[in-house]
């Protein structure tokens, strides 16, 4: 069976281009759906959804969105009409994957567009700023960012090579991509956080629910990967949650490098789902530095480095006393018996645990007795004489993970 690739562009400067690639993916036996999300000049080459479709789609008619030609007021018009046309091809199965093409303005639309799509559906986005912080355009979805090295201004026989490799590439992701998400056995697929100082744990956890039959997604939990994890639960991807590792939000009040978004940690909750809960990884936040500096601010504190350019603080008493109340703040949503917080009394992370350099049990007493205060009666709260990592902790973990996701199923 053949497979249709979506190529949005901007056709007024992107003609070229657009119609290159066409030729390549054609020439590897596709068929190819040419959206233009241009609206200045007129296309170079006759899409097969037009900017009149494509604008309707978004809310405004062609003559409404010209009325005012700026990018500012077209750019969220054509997004949003792209996304709605491409969402419902692809749902209709006639659509198998997307490539972009674009400068700057070209590609933060692309990809706009791109973060809207299912996860699994190939993505691939020729860019002229593939090369520096790609963040805001990937965002928390599978896009294969591709360097364009030269701008995207007519053909010459580098681009040429450039376009071509992207058109091999997307062509290969489609064809490689039959197979849908979804579990290899008929279980609830599990999402788990970790981070580095969780890792011997998380491994051995991930080996504990395979050998029980289940599959895990884990996601390293630097910001976007919390996210991610929770945007596959609403689209039903994952149906139970070990949320091992919730540095993300003493990073969100702190200012650090994992910082997430105020939605994390309360979607499991809010969708029913099982979950269980370690406050893993909370006790300290990540911060970019000069290398091996320590900033006024932290000097008092305990303080590490993870390398010589992340700086690792331990939050004093009264700082991660504000993220057990946020913890709290953000399970009042979860639903009776689906949700247990497991403590770790003897440390919440490689760094805390005895012979760590952030080992303070004065201190991690003072946060477990604030996140109780702050949780929910709908949360269930056990206590073990373990650190983190430690497998008798990890174990019970699992299984009381699995005992909700039966008890659901039952």
């Amino acid at each position: 069976m053949t497979k249709t690739i979506a190529i949005l562009s901007t056709l007024d400067t992107k003609a070229g281009e657009a119609a290159y690639v066409k030729e390549r993916i054609e020439a590897h036996g596709g068929q190819v759906l040419l959206v233009d999300i241009g609206v200045m000049g007129i296309p170079g080459i006759a899409p097969d959804l037009g900017r009149a479709a494509v604008s309707m789609a978004g809310g405004k008619s062609f003559p409404e969105l010209m009325a005012n030609p700026t990018r500012q007021d077209a750019s969220p018009v054509m997004v949003a009409g792209a996304t709605k046309l491409l969402l419902d091809l692809i749902g209709e199965g006639q659509v198998d994957g997307i490539l972009g093409l674009g400068g700057t303005q070209g590609t933060s639309n692309c990809c706009a567009v791109m973060q809207a799509l299912p996860y699994g559906l190939p993505k691939v986005m020729v860019s002229t700023v593939a090369s520096g912080d790609t963040a805001p355009f990937v965002g928390i979805k599978d896009i294969t960012m591709m360097p364009s090295v030269g701008d995207l201004l007519g053909l010459n026989p580098f681009t040429r090579r450039i376009l071509a490799n992207a058109a091999g590439a997307v062509w290969g992701m489609c064809m490689a991509a039959d197979a849908p998400i979804e579990p290899s056995a008929n279980k609830t697929v599990i999402g788990m956080t970790n981070l580095g100082v969780l890792t011997d744990g998380a491994m051995h956890a991930v080996e504990r629910f395979r050998e029980r039959g289940y599959e895990v997604i884990v996601f390293h939990a630097v910001g976007s990967g919390g996210l991610a994890m929770e945007q596959m639960m609403k689209e039903g991807i994952i149906g139970a949650v070990f949320d091992y590792a919730l540095g993300e939000i003493s990073d969100e009040l702190f200012d650090g490098l994992r910082a997430a978004s105020p939605e994390r940690l309360t979607v499991a909750g809010s969708l029913g789902l099982p979950q269980v809960i370690c406050p893993g990884g909370s006790e300290h936040i990540g911060l970019i530095v000069e290398p091996n500096h320590v900033p006024d601010e932290w000097k008092d504190d305990q303080v590490t480095f993870h390398n010589p350019i992340i700086f690792v603080p331990r939050l004093g008493e009264k700082r991660w006393s504000k993220v057990a109340k946020e913890i709290g703040a953000r399970l009042t949503a979860s639903t009776k018996g689906k949700a247990h917080m497991m403590l770790p009394l003897l440390g919440t992370s490689r760094y805390s645990v005895e012979g760590g350099p952030l080992c303070n049990p004065d201190g991690d007493l003072v946060f477990f007795k604030a996140l109780k205060k702050a949780l929910p009666d709908t949360v269930t709260v056990e206590e073990f004489p373990f650190g983190a990592e430690a497998d008798d902790f990890v174990d019970v973990c699992v299984d009381r993970l699995i005992e909700l996701i039966e008890a659901e199923e039952s």
